[in-house]
């Protein structure tokens, strides 16, 4: 792969993940900047990226790998309980990583609000081809699924540049192949690509 990767901190992965974080263009910053948390302002940071871009599964290995704390969706919780996680990463010496929905953590309690405001702030990005490349790879190996030579050259360039655009066409390829009973060829391909893209996109040669 012209990619690196993270291996996941588990002897199995979970139901739906995939085994390990697939780094290039749209994450290697973050996973740079998880390699230094002892230079994290108040060693607290943010990590906020749009959906299926891993931000759970590199907090589950930030947790494993380093000793320091991580909280998931902590937009989504009680801000008393993230204040008081704070404190105790303060009082104890350890970082603390919290992701976020992309788009920005609306934060009401001031004494939070402050303190997450200086946190480093992290965010991933879309994928480049060669990343859009390793991932759609990377999903396809972790359904046992041989996309065909030349599956992502013929896919990246005609497809939405997003994580959850990869991971639907790799699982719409799996469906037509299984529901066909024929290996993924570049009909297959095409009407992965009409049916999660649109018919415009899949007539494109």
């Amino acid at each position: 792969m012209s990619q690196s990767q993270i291996a996941l901190p588990l002897t199995q992965a979970a139901s739906g993940e995939p085994e390990r974080i697939v780094i290039g263009s749209g994450n290697r910053s973050v996973a740079d900047a998880l390699a230094a948390s002892d230079s994290w302002p108040f060693r607290t940071a943010i990590l906020a990226g749009p959906p299926r871009s891993g931000k759970s599964l590199i907090a589950k290995w930030f947790a494993s790998h380093t000793g320091g704390g991580a909280i998931d969706d902590a937009d989504t919780r009680e801000e008393t309980e993230i204040f008081h996680a704070w404190n105790r990463a303060q009082e104890d010496g350890y970082p603390l990583l919290m992701t976020v929905s992309e788009g920005g953590w609306d934060i009401s309690l001031p004494d939070l609000r402050s303190r997450m405001g200086a946190a480093l702030q992290l965010e991933i990005g879309p994928p480049d081809d060669d990343m859009a490349t390793d991932l759609m790879l990377s999903h396809a190996a972790q359904r046992g699924l041989a996309l065909g030579e030349g599956a992502p050259a013929y896919l990246v360039p005609r497809m939405e540049r997003s994580y959850a655009a990869i991971e639907r066409i790799v699982a719409e390829i799996d469906r037509l192949s299984l529901e066909r009973m024929a290996p993924a060829t570049m009909s297959i391909w095409r009407d992965a690509l009409e049916a999660v893209e649109g018919p415009e996109q899949g007539r494109l040669l």
